[in-house]
């Protein structure tokens, strides 16, 4: 994109600083980093350089900007104001400020100037930063009002742990803009629109979901854990699963460490020797005889044949030790037709 930019920004605003007293213009430059120092300058450190209040720096700034936009130069470099627009037209109309800037200057000296230029121009308007969304300009607010709201319900149509992929999501996105012309409905853009919520995000696997999510923001073993078996779709082995965070996230994820972290998260549930299914698939926790026992409860009498397939499905057992935990005759009994079910407790 910054190919497409063909003004010099720091030719503009030197400009149209050349129109302030020398204060003013030094109040700019240190306020926004125009000069050799690019990091911005707070009003309270630039009032105790010239020993004035914030609030006078403040009114120092207001002023210095207002009297640019009132001046015969600023009027002159409206065709420098007027491509700007055209690009954050072609951008999507709203975007954030990070990616603006970003992707229109590749060093920080250069952005400040676009940055000064925005502040000036009359045709942009900054949204602050809030919880919901992060900094941004826009050219036009109702678009901006509209695109900010379809955010917000793309954001109550997710459930706190759901993934979905980036394709999903997008379509999603779609279907929530509804009143917005179909010319800005571009994947482009609509990604550059995701981007400006910090509610909604994705994780180091490209799967998008609540910011908030463990399964979005993975801070630890255990989450990336998640992220790896979930994406795998079956039940893996601890030393698989350590491996496989290793090559997926670059951290090193040691075998023994990852095997007690599995353990003890109920998001994981034991179902062979050292491997691990997610509980949100149906497995049930616990010994073999406990699965029996919970599957006999939730389907009734069972044949052998079918008391073993079903222990299957939730444990990589051996069938002999699913048989032999059928022979508990204190919680199973056996019918007439060979069926095994589930004996009630006596009550004490």
């Amino acid at each position: 994109m910054a190919d497409k930019l063909t003004i010099k920004p720091k030719a503009v605003i030197k400009k149209l600083l050349s129109v302030l007293p020398e204060r003013a213009q030094n109040v700019l430059i240190s306020r926004y980093g125009l000069g050799k120092n690019t990091s911005p300058v707070t009003l309270e450190a630039i009032g105790k350089e010239y020993g004035i209040t914030r609030e006078r720096v403040r009114q120092i700034e207001n002023y210095a900007l207002t009297m640019i936009r009132k001046s015969d130069v600023y009027k002159s470099e409206q065709a420098a104001f007027v491509e700007l627009k055209d690009i954050i037209a072609s951008m999507g109309i709203v975007i954030s400020e990070e990616e603006l800037l970003e992707s229109l200057a590749k060093d920080k000296s250069t952005r400040n100037h676009l940055h000064v230029m925005l502040v000036l121009g009359e045709a942009f308007t900054k949204e602050k930063e809030t919880e919901e969304f992060h900094h941004r300009w826009h050219i036009d607010q109702d678009i901006a009002d509209k695109v900010h709201n379809s955010l917000r319900r793309l954001y109550d149509s997710l459930d706190d742990d759901e993934l979905v992929d980036e394709s999903s999501l997008i379509d999603a996105f779609l279907r929530e803009l509804q009143e917005v012309n179909h010319e800005y409905k571009d994947k482009e853009i609509l990604k550059r629109w995701l981007s400006l919520s910090k509610s909604i995000d994705k994780n180091p696997l490209g799967e998008w979901g609540r910011a908030h999510s463990p399964n979005v923001r993975a801070k630890g073993m255990r989450d990336y854990a998640y992220l790896v078996i979930k994406r795998h779709g079956s039940p893996m082995h601890f030393r698989e699963v350590a491996s496989t965070i290793t090559e997926l996230f670059n951290r090193k994820a040691h075998e023994a460490t990852c095997h007690n972290e599995l353990i003890k998260d109920d998001r994981f549930v034991l179902v062979g020797r050292g491997i691990y299914a997610l509980k949100e698939w149906g497995y049930s926790a616990g010994p073999v005889r406990d699965v029996i026992a919970e599957i006999l409860s939730r389907q009734g009498p069972l044949v052998r044949d079918d008391v073993i397939d079903a222990v299957r499905k939730e444990r990589y057992v051996k069938d002999n030790t699913i048989f032999i935990n059928l022979q508990d005759s204190v919680r199973f009994g056996r019918d007439e037709e060979g069926r095994y079910f589930l004996r009630e407790k006596k009550v004490q």
